[in-house]
C-alpha cells in the first residue's frame, strides 16, 4: 500500500526534475551531482582570420596553451612554439576553426580560418597596371571577387581576364567593378560624293527602198540598242529622198550629282548608336485575295524598303583621348538603272505593270583606332567607267568617209568620286544654355517688307559680341534675305 508520504515525496522529485528541464535541460542525476553542460568554445566568439596558401600568422595568447583543438588539419594546421605563442598555417583552400585551451579547459582564443589563394602578387599587378584605378580582389572559397572602380570599360575587362587566368576558371570570377565615368563619345561622319557623267550619239538610220525595173533593195538600219541597252536620245533630223528616209540621231549630254552628308551621334562607351536621314519607298509584293460570299477580293501588298544615308557605329574608349570603334556608313539613292517591271493580275482579269526601282548603294564598314579629335578617310575613292558601242551594216561601215552614214556610235563616261571621313570626340554634357538652334533669332518680315522688298525675314542671328580683336561688322546668320 501506498502511504501519504511516498506520494508526497514522488511528487517532489517530479518538480525537482521539471525545474531542472525547464532550466537548461538539467537531469535529475546531473542536480545530484552537481554538474552543468556548458559550451566550452563555439564560433559566436571567435575571430575571423584569412590566410593565403602557403601563408602563415603568429598568434599571442594571453595565457599559457595547454590543450588546441583544428577542426579540419588539411585545410589549415596550428603549431605551438611556447606557451603563449603559436603559427596558424594555410594549407588548402577552404574553412575550418581553431580553438585554444589553458590547463583549467577554459577558451583561451577561437579563430575562424578562411583559406583562400595568395592574392598578394595579384593585387601588386593591379596596382602597377591600373594606377588611377582603385581595383580590389578577394578571395571568396575557391573563385574570387573584383570591387572597386575602373577608368575604363577595358581596364575592367583586363583586371578580369587576370583574374581568370589565376583561378583557371573565368566562372569562379565575380566582377563587380563599376565604371568611374562612362565616357561618352561623338562621332562626325562626312560623306561627300561628287558624280559626273558624259553621254554622246551620232548616228544615221535609213529607211526606205530602191528599185531599177523588177529589182528593188530595201534600206533599214535602225539602231534601237545603245551602250546602255536602251535608245539615249530621241534627238533627230530627217529628210527625204525620193522614197528613202534618212535619220540623223545626234545628241551629247552632260550631268554633274553632287552628294554631301554630315550626320552626327553620340553614345555611351561600348554601346551602339544607329541614324538614318532618307525615306522609304514602297514595293509591290504581291495581291492577298480572299473570297466573300462567293465574291473574290485582293488587295495589294506592299513593302518599304529604306534608302538615304546611314550610320551606325559602336565606339570603346580604350584610355585617355584613344578610341576604337567600329562604324558603317552608307550612302543610297533611288534610280532606274536596275529598275525591274513585274506584271500582277489584278484579281479581276486585268493585269498591272508594277515598275520597282533600284538602289545605288555607297557602303563603308571597318573597324578602326583614332584619338579625341583625329580624322581619318574611312574611304576615299574614285571610281570612272567609260562605254563605247558602234553599230552598223557590215562591210558598208568599215568604209572611210561613206561608212559613217551606215554607222550609229554611242559613247558614255560616269566619273564618281567618293570619299567618307571620319572624326571622334569624347564629350560631356553642357548647360542648355551654351546652345543654340538653327530659328534662333529668327523674326517674319513685316507685310510692306515682304511685299515690297520681297524679304522673308528681318532677323537672323544675335548681334556680335564685342571683340576688340573683331574686325568684322555686319549681319551673320544661317540665312539673310
Amino acid at each position: 500500500m501506498v502511504t501519504k508520504s511516498a506520494i508526497t515525496a514522488t511528487l517532489a522529485t517530479a518538480l525537482v526534475i521539471g525545474a531542472c528541464i525547464g532550466s537548461g535541460g538539467q537531469t535529475a542525476a546531473g542536480a545530484a551531482s552537481g554538474s552543468v553542460i556548458q559550451v566550452a568554445a563555439a564560433d559566436a566568439g571567435s575571430r575571423f582570420i584569412g590566410l593565403g596558401v602557403g601563408k602563415s600568422v603568429v598568434i599571442d595568447l594571453p595565457r599559457d596553451i595547454k590543450d588546441v583543438l583544428v577542426a579540419n588539419p588539411e585545410i589549415a594546421n596550428a603549431v605551438v612554439r611556447s606557451t603563449r605563442r603559436a603559427y596558424l598555417i594555410g594549407a588548402k583552400v577552404g574553412q575550418t576553426n581553431i580553438y585554444f585551451f589553458d590547463i583549467d579547459g577554459r577558451q583561451i582564443a577561437g579563430f575562424d580560418i578562411a583559406v583562400t589563394r595568395d592574392l598578394n602578387g595579384v593585387r601588386a599587378a593591379l596596382k602597377q597596371l591600373f594606377p588611377q584605378s582603385d581595383i580590389r580582389i578577394e578571395g571568396v572559397g575557391d573563385g574570387v571577387v573584383l570591387s572597386g572602380t575602373a577608368g575604363s570599360p577595358t581596364e575592367s575587362q583586363q583586371a578580369f581576364d587576370m583574374s581568370a587566368r589565376l583561378v583557371g576558371d573565368a566562372g569562379k570570377v565575380a566582377n563587380n567593378i563599376t565604371i568611374r565615368g562612362r565616357d561618352q563619345v561623338m562621332i562626325k561622319v562626312t560623306v561627300a560624293e561628287v558624280n559626273r557623267s558624259v553621254i554622246k550619239q551620232l548616228g544615221v538610220d535609213f529607211n526606205g527602198s530602191l528599185g531599177y525595173g523588177t529589182s528593188v533593195i530595201s534600206l533599214n538600219t535602225s539602231n534601237p540598242f545603245s551602250a546602255s541597252g536602251q535608245p539615249i536620245s530621241n534627238t533627230a533630223f530627217s529628210g527625204t529622198w525620193k522614197s528613202i528616209t534618212a535619220t540623223l540621231q545626234a545628241m551629247e549630254q552632260a550631268g554633274v550629282l553632287r552628294t554631301l552628308a554630315e550626320p552626327n551621334l553620340t553614345a555611351i562607351s561600348g554601346e551602339s548608336a544607329n541614324f538614318t536621314a532618307g525615306g522609304e519607298f514602297p514595293v509591290f509584293g504581291g495581291y492577298t485575295c480572299s473570297q466573300t460570299a462567293g465574291v473574290s477580293a485582293c488587295q495589294p501588298t506592299i513593302n518599304y524598303k529604306k534608302f538615304g544615308v546611314g550610320l551606325n557605329f559602336t565606339p570603346v574608349v580604350l584610355a585617355e583621348g584613344r578610341i576604337s570603334m567600329k562604324v558603317m556608313s552608307e550612302v543610297s539613292e533611288l534610280t532606274t538603272d536596275n529598275a525591274i517591271q513585274i506584271s500582277q493580275p489584278s484579281g479581276n482579269g486585268t493585269t498591272t505593270t508594277v515598275t520597282i526601282p533600284g538602289i545605288k548603294v555607297r557602303r563603308a564598314e571597318t573597324t578602326l583606332e583614332l584619338p579625341s579629335g583625329g580624322s581619318l578617310a574611312m574611304a576615299g575613292m574614285i571610281q570612272e567607267q567609260t562605254k563605247q558601242q558602234i553599230n552598223g551594216v557590215p562591210g558598208i561601215m568599215q568604209l572611210p568617209i561613206l561608212g559613217a552614214l551606215f554607222k550609229s556610235r554611242d559613247y558614255i563616261n560616269n566619273q564618281t568620286e567618293l570619299m567618307v571621313i571620319v572624326t571622334p570626340f569624347i564629350v560631356h554634357a553642357v548647360a542648355r544654355k551654351e546652345l543654340s538652334q538653327p530659328d534662333d533669332g529668327f523674326a517674319d518680315a513685316s507685310d510692306p517688307a515682304t511685299t515690297l522688298l520681297g524679304q522673308f525675314n528681318r532677323i537672323y542671328g544675335s548681334a556680335a559680341p564685342l571683340d576688340r580683336q573683331r574686325t568684322y561688322r555686319g549681319n551673320y546668320g544661317f540665312s539673310l534675305d
